[in-house]
């Protein structure tokens, strides 16, 4: 396959992905391989390809002579990749630790200053946003691609999840004190403190989804 195939394979599967993960295609609906060509200006041919990547990422399921429906995340996948995140997100903090830099750590400061401003106003598309940054910015000072790239996908498969969550203001609160202890942990260059802090992080948040209603996380 040539580079330009690639890229066009790339873009249309993570399109679709994206759709569905944002919920622009809701939860058993067909996924018309000529309707998505033409909504993405390209041939069924790269369309057919990411539904057979989607299917092995269990996001579609693919019936013979019959199409292609959206499975989507359902309430156990979420708990499962926020228990697998909260013990990779440890681990990440824990080499953050050893190996962020001046500059990193002041931009996490940074970060965590701007998400009280935003959180005060009720601005959550801003700190959703912000959200998203620092834990990017905690996946590169663990300085490892590997781990990094795990995290980043995890993150991006419960985006709708988190921009419900924080749009409660009680829990976008919460969370930048959460951010702000594991700061404080990297800042000492505390691996064991800031791997437990980190961890906690994550499991609140499944604490606080318990709360809010899975029927509103989900619809």
């Amino acid at each position: 396959m040539g580079e330009d195939n690639y890229s066009l394979s790339s873009r249309v599967f993570h399109t679709i992905r994206e759709n569905i993960l944002s919920g622009k295609y809701a939860m058993d609906e067909e996924l018309k391989e000529k309707s998505i060509g033409e909504e993405l200006g390209v041939s069924r041919t790269p369309v057919r390809e990411a539904l057979r990547q989607l299917e092995l990422e269990g996001l579609v399921t693919i019936i013979p002579n019959k199409g292609a429906y959206v499975v989507g995340i359902s309430e156990k996948d979420i708990r499962d990749i926020y228990e697998i995140r909260s013990r990779l997100e440890g681990l990440c903090a824990r080499w953050a630790a050893e190996h962020i830099t001046k500059e990193q750590l002041d931009e996490l400061e940074e970060n965590i200053y701007l998400s009280d401003f935003h959180s005060s106003k009720g601005n959550s598309e801003q700190v959703v946003e912000l959200d998203n940054r620092f834990h990017e910015i905690l996946y590169n000072a663990s300085g490892s691609k590997e781990l990094r790239h795990i995290l980043l996908d995890f993150h991006h498969y419960v985006q709708r999840v988190r921009k419900v969550t924080l749009a409660v203001q009680e829990r976008a609160v919460n969370s930048n004190d959460e951010h702000r202890r594991i700061v404080e942990a990297l800042k000492a260059h505390d691996a064991k403190a800031a791997e437990r802090l980190a961890d906690m992080h994550l499991m609140n948040t499944i604490r606080n989804m318990d709360n809010y209603g899975w029927e509103n996380l989900l619809k």
